[in-house]
């Protein structure tokens, strides 16, 4: 299969110390443990009615990543919709109330750029038109459906190595990622007109039910792309994702949930995640030592993917890990592959 691939923009996890300043190295390493710290001193959201209302609340501000949903949370949690003044007077109508304080969000290739709540803004002039309801209702509950994120998920994932496949199985049984036996390869085309391929080390392959709805079967890819991205396999370049093998199971499992319930409730999707962390969060009181920087990223990455092409990975050292037995995440016992069935 070959494959169109596009632009992503996927923040370096570990950049080259090497040709960084003292400096530098520091002011990166302060960004990087910002979130973190957030979580695990502050214990912002220690308990399981503070989590889970942060998940409700990024989950329903789709238009934003992920990591600007929580930015916006963390500065007005009763934030309903947000916009920037330009959208709110040429878009809607209206102006920013005197004295307000904006909102500070990332900007896509830029530093920050500055939101409103709608509660922080009024009418422009007398007699204004009415809200439309993205603003009057924006938690309104949206029937979500998976349109072709599902096979441009797949395709652009052959850029990290990374085989789908599909299998027929019982009801029960979802899906699963692991690590893959050396000495494959996959393609993905880096430009179309002429065709031009790349080969990239099959590194992980990943199996979903073939019996499965194409939502159930998006929400599972979610899942597993989540253990990968959020390092539970390890990594082949510190730079694409971080190495954090050592994990316990039940913080490994509550980060891929959590970053499989904001991809697809952001979507409009059900998926049993919105159970699983309800129950674990009701079950225990308190969530597990997670890093929040990582499930932000991986969300927002997985988001990413499913939008748009990909460009090849950029060329330079890749760490291809010794060979191990398989790792598996997924309910059950894996499945048994049939000789040449990967």
């Amino acid at each position: 299969m070959e494959i169109d691939v596009g632009c992503l923009d996927f923040p370096e996890w570990l950049p080259n110390t090497s040709e960084e300043s003292p400096a530098a190295a520091w002011e990166r390493d302060a960004a990087k443990r910002a979130l973190d710290e957030l979580f695990l001193l502050a214990r912002r959201y220690s308990t399981g009615a503070e989590y889970y209302s942060l998940m409700q609340f990024i989950a329903r501000f789709p238009a934003y990543s992920p990591f600007n949903a929580l930015l916006i949370q963390a500065q007005m949690p009763g934030a309903s919709f947000v916009a920037t003044a330009h959208r709110w007077r040429f878009s809607y109508g209206r102006r920013i109330k005197a004295g307000m304080r904006p909102l500070v969000i990332l900007q896509p290739m830029g530093p920050v750029m500055f939101v409103f709540d709608v509660s922080q803004t009024e009418p422009a002039r007398p007699g204004a038109s009415d809200l439309p309801p993205e603003v009057e209702r924006p938690f309104e509950t949206r029937g979500g459906q998976v349109g072709d994120e599902l096979e441009r998920t797949i395709e652009n994932a052959r850029r990290d190595g990374v085989w789908v496949g599909t299998q027929e199985a019982g009801s029960l049984a979802a899906g699963c990622i692991r690590r893959a036996e050396p000495g494959r390869s996959v393609l993905f085309q880096v430009r179309s007109a002429p065709p031009v391929c790349e080969r990239v080390p099959l590194r992980y392959e990943v199996l979903l039910n073939a019996s499965h709805t194409r939502e159930v079967r998006y929400a599972t890819l979610v899942h597993e792309l989540a253990h990968l991205y959020c390092g539970h396999l390890g990594t082949p370049n510190a730079t694409w994702w971080p190495d954090r093998r050592e994990l316990d199971l039940d913080v490994r499992e509550f980060e891929a949930e959590s970053v499989c319930y904001l991809v697809c409730a952001r979507r409009g999707i059900e998926t049993p995640s919105d159970r699983y962390l309800a129950g674990y969060l009701a079950d225990h009181g308190q969530t597990p030592p997670i890093s929040l920087e990582c499930v932000m990223k991986s969300a927002g990455l997985i988001e990413q993917i499913g939008r748009q092409h990909l460009k090849p990975r950029p060329s330079g050292a890749v760490q291809e890990e010794r060979r191990q037995e398989p790792t598996w995440f997924g309910p059950g016992r894996p499945p048994r592959a049939a000789a040449g069935e990967w």
